[in-house]
């Protein structure tokens, strides 16, 4: 019988999963995939406020769906999460992380006892000691995974792991050509930018930093007084492009002072990518070859040819289907916006766990 796991993105506004066939083998094939709205406040940055609500939620999603197994993966990615680059002497890697808690804790916002440790090697080398592993030390503070298994529990699934979401990401959309050289792959979500610096396909720096597309939106809300669906459409709509006319239903003064809202907050946002990245190569990594864009924010109008000219490195959109098998049934219910909202499920469903 084939093997199937439900990856689980729990975000703000909804919750999406997708379920996939034979995960980690070359005939994997995503079989299902379905999402439901939460109540405003139920999560708040990535966060499970309200257990039973987000319960219910998934009651919901399993009798819509149709999915098949109860087996399921969360993906944990705020900032709460802390990723930083580690070496260490080698070792059989179950040494190292038995070591970890006494290697780190100076590195950590949290006491050791308040977290959940992992250690992702990259490279090897011969030290002035001897050889050394060279990876990223993976931190998460438990309390928020926690609610995340309660709630699971609740709705009768079965969690059997967590997994970092830049590491999701990348498993989707760092395949093939895509992966070649050293890619930054940086995804703008609602409350939360990821950077992703891998060479060859194999991450070696992650960031997550707490500034994503609803602070745009919210900036707009306050300073217009509008209601935040109004705002976030008009993000949509401007951008970051000033065209020497104002798009048809709204005047010139209004268009005028949402483009300067939407310049204020993006330049914040884009200015901390640009350090970012800077910071990566000035601390030995690779220059970057090229930057995959994705994440609702990043598909305002302008903002990767913002991004691309402030970084001076190429920009181009990041295709979730490049590293996904879609099965038969899925084919043929491809929404309008294409299969971008899933790609972070399909990457937990697809990997390992924390």
């Amino acid at each position: 019988m084939a093997h199937r796991v439900v990856g689980i993105d729990i975000g703000g506004a909804s919750i999406r999963a997708a379920e996939v066939q034979d995960p980690g083998k070359p005939g994997a094939s995503v079989i299902r995939y379905e999402e439901v709205p939460l109540p405003e406040g139920a999560v708040r940055d990535g966060d499970i406020q309200e257990v039973n609500t987000v319960a219910d939620a998934l009651r919901r999603l399993w009798s819509s769906s149709g999915f098949k197994t109860k087996d399921v993966v969360f993906g944990v990615g705020n900032h709460k999460v802390l990723a930083r680059e580690l070496a260490m002497p080698k070792m059989p890697l179950p040494r190292i992380r038995e070591s970890l808690p006494f290697q780190v804790q100076d590195l950590l916002p949290v006491p050791v006892s308040e977290a959940l440790l992992d250690f992702y090697p990259v490279s090897e080398e011969e030290g002035e000691a001897g050889p050394v592993i060279h990876g990223l030390l993976i931190a998460a503070v438990k309390e928020p995974i926690e609610q995340k298994v309660a709630a699971a529990r609740l709705a009768g699934l079965n969690p059997i792991g967590v997994d970092l979401v830049p590491f999701a990401l990348s498993r989707v959309l760092l395949t093939g050509e895509s992966a070649r050289g050293t890619v930054a792959l940086i995804d703008i979500g609602e409350t939360t930018t990821i950077v992703v610096i891998a060479r060859d396909g194999v991450p070696s720096f992650v960031r997550i930093i707490p500034a994503g597309g609803s602070d745009v939106t919210r900036a707009l809300a306050d300073r217009l007084d509008l209601p935040m669906d109004e705002a976030e459409r008009l993000k949509r709509m401007v951008g970051l492009v000033a065209s020497p006319k104002a798009p048809e239903g709204l005047s010139t003064t209004a268009y005028e002072a949402v483009l300067e809202i939407v310049f204020s907050v993006t330049s914040e946002m884009l200015s901390g990518l640009r350090n970012t990245l800077a910071y990566y190569t000035a601390n030995g990594g690779l220059a970057v070859d090229r930057i995959l864009l994705t994440g609702g924010a990043g598909r305002m109008p302008g903002f990767s040819d913002a991004l691309a000219e402030l970084s001076r490195i190429p920009v181009s959109e990041g295709s979730p289907l490049d590293g996904i098998t879609l099965s038969k049934s899925m084919q043929e219910r491809v929404p309008d916006e294409g299969w971008g909202s899933m790609t972070v499920a399909v990457g937990l469903a697809s990997g390992g766990v924390l």
